[in-house]
Order: C-alpha cells, then sequence, then structure tokens
C-alpha cells in the first residue's frame, strides 16, 4: 500500500513561491516562461504564483527581452526595497551592526570597539541595542510597515550555538550561546535582545556562529559560487571554520565543524583558549600568533591591539623600506603558515572539498604573504587524492562578510517561507489562559 503524502496543499504553495523566489535572487531577472523550466513548475503554477508574490509586493519588474516572433517578454525580479535586513557581528574587537536591503545593498552601518570590557555580556547586548536603533533611524526603518519591513535581525557570534535551550523557569530562551573561550556558559543571547532592543515583539532573531555566517555569504556571493563541497575558514583572534557538502551549509546550531579551531595539533602543547592544550587556535589565532612573537622577543607598538599588533608583525617580516626582514618575525609566521596548513589538511581529509576560502580580519591580513606556504604545508600533510582536488585561496568579500552572512540568515529562512516572515517562538506568557480546544468549542457555542 502507498504511503500517503504528508505535504499539504499550503506546503505545496509555499515551497512553490520559494522556489520562485530562490531562482530569481540567484539566476537574476527572469521571464515567466522562462521560470517554468527552471522551476520546473507548470506555466499555471508560475502564473498563480508569480501574481501573488507581485501582489505581496516581493515582485517587480525589471525590463523586457524579445521573444521569438511574438511580444516582447517582461522579465521579473525579487524587489530590493521589499524588505530590510539588519547583520550583527559579534566579533573579536568589535560589534559591526549593518542594515540591507533584500538585494543586500548596504544601507546603514555602525561599529562598537570592543575595549577592557572584553565579552561582557551586557556589553555586547547594549552594542547591538545601540547600533540597531542607529541603524535602523539611518536606514528609515519601519518594522511595522506592511511593504519595505523589517525581516529579521541576523547575529554571527563566537562559540557553540544551541536553538532548544530552555531557561531557567522552563520557558523558552530562544538561542542559546556556549562561548567557552570568551567565558560565556549558556547565554540566553536571543532572549536578551528580545528584552533589551527596541524592535516589535514579533521580530524574528538569528543567532549563528559567526563561521557558518561568513560561509553562507561567501557560498552564496563569494568564491563558493558554483562549488558543491567547500572548507570556508574564519581567522579572527581565534580560528573556525564552516563546512559544505554536496551543497548543505554545515557548522552552526551545536558547533559541528565550526569548533575546527580547537582540533590537537599538538599534544600537550601551547595552553589554549578554551582551558586545553594543543588546540589549532593556540597556534594559528591573531592572539596566540602575537604572543609567541613577543616570547620570541618581537616588540608591539604602544597600546596597539590585535589588528594593530597583526600589522606591526607583518611589517617586520615584510618591510617595504627595504630594511632586511626580521627573521624571527618570519620565523613565527612560517610556523603558522604550516600549522594552518596542517590544520587544513585535517578539513580536506574529512570532508574532500574542492575550494578552501581563508577569510575573517586575520586571514585577510595575513592570507597574501602567507597563502603560498599555507598551500605547500597542506599539500605536504594532506592525503595526495583529495590534496590535488582542492585549492585553497582568500574569500572574496572582505572583512564585511560576517556581517552580511548575518543579514543572510533571515534572509535564507525567508525564502524558505515563500516570502512569509518567521513568527518567534512563544514564550509562557505568551500561551493562552485556556487549552486551544476550549477555545474552539467555546467558539462554535459549545459549553
Amino acid at each position: 500500500m502507498a504511503e500517503r503524502s504528508s505535504r499539504t496543499v499550503r506546503d505545496l504553495r509555499v515551497g512553490n513561491r520559494a522556489s520562485v523566489l530562490q531562482r530569481l535572487y540567484f539566476g537574476g531577472p527572469m521571464s515567466r516562461q522562462a521560470l517554468g523550466p527552471a522551476t520546473g513548475l507548470s506555466s499555471g503554477s508560475v502564473s498563480n504564483v508569480v501574481a501573488e508574490l507581485t501582489a505581496d509586493g516581493l515582485l517587480e519588474e525589471a525590463g523586457s527581452v524579445e521573444s521569438d516572433g511574438g511580444r516582447p517578454r517582461t522579465l521579473l525580479r525579487v524587489a530590493p526595497s521589499s524588505g530590510r535586513l539588519i547583520g550583527v557581528d559579534v566579533g573579536e574587537t568589535r560589534v559591526r551592526v549593518e542594515a540591507f536591503d533584500l538585494g543586500l545593498k548596504e544601507l546603514a552601518r555602525t561599529e562598537r570597539p570592543l575595549t577592557e570590557s572584553g565579552y561582557d555580556v551586557a556589553t555586547i547586548v547594549r552594542h547591538i541595542r545601540e547600533g540597531v536603533a542607529q541603524v535602523c533611524a539611518e536606514a528609515r526603518i519601519e518594522p511595522g510597515a506592511p511593504h519595505g519591513s523589517l525581516i529579521g535581525v541576523g547575529v554571527g557570534v563566537p562559540g557553540i550555538v544551541d536553538r532548544e535551550g530552555a531557561g531557567d523557569q522552563g520557558d523558552v530562551a530562544g538561542t542559546v550561546v556556549h562561548g567557552q573561550t570568551i567565558g560565556w556558559d549558556a547565554v540566553p543571547l536571543e532572549r536578551m535582545l528580545r528584552e533589551e532592543v527596541e524592535l516589535p515583539a514579533d521580530t524574528a532573531y538569528f543567532v549563528d556562529n559567526g563561521a557558518r555566517a561568513l560561509g553562507q555569504a561567501e557560498m552564496w556571493f563569494g568564491g563558493g559560487r558554483g562549488a558543491s563541497d567547500a572548507a570556508i575558514v574564519l581567522i579572527g583572534s581565534g580560528v573556525g571554520a564552516c563546512i559544505v557538502t554536496g551543497g548543505v551549509i554545515h557548522g552552526g546550531a551545536r558547533g559541528g565543524p565550526a569548533e575546527w579551531g580547537h582540533l590537537t595539533v599538538s599534544v600537550r602543547g601551547r595552553r589554549c583558549r578554551c582551558g586545553a592544550r594543543g588546540c589549532l587556535e593556540a597556534y594559528a589565532g591573531a592572539e596566540a600568533l602575537l604572543a609567541r612573537w613577543q616570547e620570541e622577543g618581537g616588540l608591539l607598538p604602544p597600546g596597539a591591539d590585535e589588528e594593530t599588533g597583526v600589522s606591526a608583525l607583518l611589517g617586520a617580516a615584510y618591510p617595504q623600506d627595504g630594511t632586511a626582514p626580521d627573521p624571527v618575525a618570519a620565523a613565527v609566521l612560517d610556523e603558522t603558515a604550516e600549522y594552518l596548513g596542517a590544520g587544513i589538511s585535517d578539513l580536506v581529509n574529512l570532508f574532500g572539498p574542492e575550494r578552501v576560502l581563508v577569510g575573517g580580519w586575520a586571514g585577510l591580513q595575513l592570507g597574501p604573504h602567507l597563502l603560498p606556504a599555507v598551500r605547500e604545508y597542506t599539500d605536504a600533510y594532506a592525503l595526495r587524492h583529495p590534496a590535488t582536488r582542492a585549492t585553497v585561496e582568500l574569500g572574496q568579500l572582505g572583512p564585511d562578510a560576517v556581517t552580511v552572512g548575518a543579514a543572510t540568515l533571515p534572509l535564507a529562512d525567508f525564502f524558505s517561507r515563500g516570502g512569509r516572515r518567521a513568527t518567534p517562538p512563544r514564550t509562557e506568557s505568551s500561551l493562552p489562559a485556556v487549552p486551544g480546544w476550549q477555545v474552539v468549542l467555546e467558539g462554535r457555542g459549545v459549553r
């Protein structure tokens, strides 16, 4: 006996809307006639979906193209003005907040530096609250507007992300962050943002690991386009990675490969920020890199932060004034390249990516100098067959990639829902006072 499909008519409609939106968004303007073969939908389904999406303000005309012997065909595209997105990057040196339209064009941005307070949760939440308020004002985002309103807020954070956490009283806490290296122990970040950020109560928040946000941005718009299997590496104060296999992006909730930085590369080695010994992050992250240089006699500029320190180290190893390179700085960087190559070789052996992309603020600073050596060490440590398939390159989206990736989190959910906004999880206080069945019966006049 054949199994009955569990898909409802509503599910099919949502799926059809999602197919059309995603095809137009990633494939560029397209006519109704071309959408059928591109999505596998019948001409009638395409007409119905296009009519719905146009009525919702999500599609607009984008010129026309000549047809074979007939009238010109109107091209359609996803309307950039039909929605707004906010992306937040909780980085090692600053909190960056940006507002975008639906086409990921930047509308406003602000940065809040992290100083002596470090990763104090209250400080981070305050920076996000103030940053969101500023970009909303500058971009004229009206969260309650019927069209062009805020679709959601995406937040990229360090650490392991758990979407099933619960509060102390058993109420839904939304996303919880376990950031061992930054002193965060089951921080209910989504709930804190809902309580502190001045946005409507039904605003959708999407908190995920920063490496996964970076990876999604590179796969959608950067160096990962067209690849089915990839590894996107984030190098900042620490290191992380996002893995893509068969076109599916991993490395988000519950950590996954995003915690690549805590792979052991030296038994009983250097102490890592996480408390263990010998982690890759203890050798390849910017914080450890500068510590190792100072231990060997390197001098940082007075009051230098990590970004200035990495610039000083590169300047010593690769001087631009004609002086001789500092051999200590050069040796520290070469050792760092070897550790990165060894760590990347593990990703190559385990996942067989076509492409490895190196990003993050420190990765983008170090990459132009270290990438040739990183490639050599990757080949030396990896198995020959998967190594011949993989290329190692810099990411293409620059230092804002995590913020862009954070904005893609609500955008991806929006598309998967066929252009409908997400409904946030209900807390105990939002539940009805009487059971749902009783409400229904009373509505029918049954007592």
